[in-house]
């Protein structure tokens, strides 16, 4: 196997861990800080204003990680993109307008689309299996 391979190959894993700590870990790991301080089971807002603050402010710094790892596997593997060009984001076109993105499909797309995938499975096992769920 080429070295590029295999560097390419532990990027991906790394990305793949981050995005799995980015859906999981992150919120997991503040709701465990904001249990630790308070004491009752009635917590102030102070608690849920950091939780709304902490969470998706760490899940942005990840993100950017995240954003750099792509960045890392394209310079790695020879892959990244030679053409700088505009990208219309979905939202922004028209119904009629041309399907097709712009950009190409890079392996973090992959790996966050799987990633999301295993939360939302992670989510619905514990929802059902362990949460009390009358289903």
């Amino acid at each position: 196997m080429e070295r590029r391979q295999i560097l390419g190959g532990v990027v991906v894993a790394a990305m793949a861990f981050g995005s799995v700590v980015m859906w999981l870990g992150v919120p997991t790991l503040w709701i465990l800080l904001a249990s630790q301080l308070t004491s009752s089971q009635q917590p102030g807002m102070g608690v849920y204003a950091m939780l709304m603050v902490g969470i998706p402010l760490t899940m942005a710094l990840v993100g950017k990680a995240l954003a750099s790892l792509n960045r890392l596997y394209g310079r790695v593997t020879g892959t990244t993109p030679t053409t700088s060009r505009r990208i219309t984001s979905p939202w922004l076109r028209s119904m009629r307008g041309e399907r097709d993105s712009g950009r190409e499909r890079q392996v973090l797309d992959i790996v966050m689309i799987w990633s999301v995938a295993l939360a939302a499975l992670c989510m619905a096992v514990w929802f059902f299996g362990f949460a009390g769920s009358p289903f």
